[in-house]
């Protein structure tokens, strides 16, 4: 018996393969980029529109840097989702270990029951009462059975809930497993890129050394380098505010659905209140009437308005798209710092990365434009690291740049950090103060290994030295 009701208790399982929950929340994660990355390649190339069609020795290196920035990238996720997922897979197999536990208890208690049930000869009520034994006995006997029965029928139900909670906890733990499976298989397919885009970079800067030399040291180059980054800077600032205003509207959309909500809420209790009263009265008024002897009096039952009947209740009404919405690339960028934060630290910013600085804000560059950011020497794969809370809103390759990374901190206050190794986060991601977010290194045919750094406000740059302590 224990084992027909096991066996009925517990579905079989599926040997089939199917699609880890990481594997569909990645999917999902990557077509809501799709439409703000390709908001941000527009916008790359209008500023690049005005310039010319002259060659650069550094964008011979672009499609290899931004290859290694992103197997790097994906090496540094893929470790982040390693962690969690072993994490999650520890707690899945405690809490397997305690249902197990729970199980054993219930099936040697449900096997205790129907035992002494059988050795007690399973005798029925009917039998029971017509015995003719003592009524009283036969009174007590008959609860006695009862409480048997709800015992029995209560453990035989929390064995069902607890053999359903082993069946899904397995298949979670088994959806991590498979989740770690496929991070190791994806670490194994960027390390190999890594390793090929590294060879096919430093064959393309042996080749082109000389050529980058001569360029680094055009004034032409500088400027345009300028140029672009000006350009680059003012075309996000209007984006960032045209996001920063959708994101207000949003804001103020999801408060007055949120107020609707709780106001058709409040009118739904109100009028079952009145119907609760109203029914209440009635009863009243019916008890006050004599009623026939013998047959007691039952109260009317209140039947609700007809136009009433016809309207949804809160929790009946199905929730409808509303056209107003906000698309998430309309509001990706959106500051994720408030207004002031970022002005309250100046002074207090710790420097992006450990190293020297080689080039100061302000100083000539090679008889050309000055600087109007700062450079510091760091070994390459040095962390970078975000001055301050804000959002990325820029992460790519640049002409004068390499790998290029932008955070927005509210207030039209912009960090700026260029020549990267690799970057480590995405557009749209919120960044805390301290955070990763980059590696340095000499992309965009520089010749040092370290970090360009700007800090700008309304478009203007200005010097980080009063801001950060270097």
């Amino acid at each position: 018996m224990l084992c027909m009701v096991l066996a009925l208790s517990v579905g079989a399982a599926t040997a089939a393969p199917r699609q880890t929950e990481r594997s569909k929340q990645k999917l999902a994660a990557e077509q809501n980029r799709a439409e703000i990355a390709a908001k941000l390649a527009k916008l790359k190339s209008e500023v690049s529109r005005t310039e010319d069609a002259r060659e650069d020795a550094a964008d011979t290196l672009a499609e290899s840097e931004e290859a290694i920035s992103n197997a790097n990238r994906q090496l540094h996720e893929l470790a982040e989702e390693q962690v969690e997922t072993n994490a999650k897979l520890a707690r899945l197999t405690s809490e397997q270990t305690r249902l197990a536990g729970v199980v054993d208890a219930q099936k040697k208690q449900l096997a205790t029951l129907l035992r002494e049930q059988y050795v007690a000869g399973n005798e029925d009520r009917i039998k029971l009462l017509l015995s003719g034994d003592n009524p009283n006995r036969i009174n007590r006997d008959l609860q006695l059975m009862a409480y048997v029965s709800q015992a029995q029928a209560k453990l035989l139900a929390s064995l069902r809930v607890n053999l359903a909670k082993v069946e899904s906890t397995q298949q979670k733990e088994q959806n991590a497993k498979d989740e770690l499976d496929e991070i190791a298989q994806e670490e194994r397919d960027q390390k190999a890129v890594l390793e090929k885009e590294k060879a096919r970079r430093a064959a393309l800067l042996g080749s082109l050394s000389k050529k980058l030399v001569a360029q680094r040291k055009e004034i032409g180059t500088l400027e345009r380098d300028e140029q672009r980054m000006a350009g680059l800077v003012d075309k996000l600032s209007k984006l960032i505010k045209e996001q920063a205003e959708a994101a207000a509207a949003e804001k103020r959309r999801l408060e007055a659905v949120a107020a609707a909500k709780a106001k058709a809420k409040a009118e739904a209790a109100e009028l079952a209140k009145a119907r609760q009263a109203e029914k209440e009265r009635l009863a009243r008024e019916a008890a006050a009437k004599p009623g026939k002897p013998g047959k007691p009096v039952i109260p009317p039952t209140f039947k609700p308005d007809p136009i009433d009947a016809d309207e949804p209740t809160v929790a009946q009404a199905e929730p409808k798209p509303d056209p107003n919405q906000a698309k998430a690339a309309d509001i990706a960028l959106a500051p994720a710092a408030p207004d002031g934060a970022f002005a309250s630290l100046k002074g207090k910013l710790r420097a992006p990365v450990s190293g020297q600085v080689a080039a100061k804000f302000g100083a000539k560059r090679d008889g050309g434009p000055s600087w109007k950011g700062v450079f510091i020497k760091a070994p390459e794969g040095a962390d970078v690291k975000a001055i301050a809370a804000g959002r990325v809103v820029f992460a790519a390759w640049m002409r004068g740049f390499g790998n290029l990374i932008i955070v927005d901190h509210g207030s039209e206050y912009l960090s700026i950090y260029g020549n990267n190794q690799s970057l480590l986060r995405r557009v749209g991601d919120a960044v805390k103060g301290g955070d990763p977010i980059a590696a340095a290194g000499n992309t965009g045919g520089g010749e040092d290994s370290g970090l360009y750094f700007e800090l700008r406000h309304r478009g203007a740059a200005f010097n980080p030295a009063t801001w950060v302590s270097f």
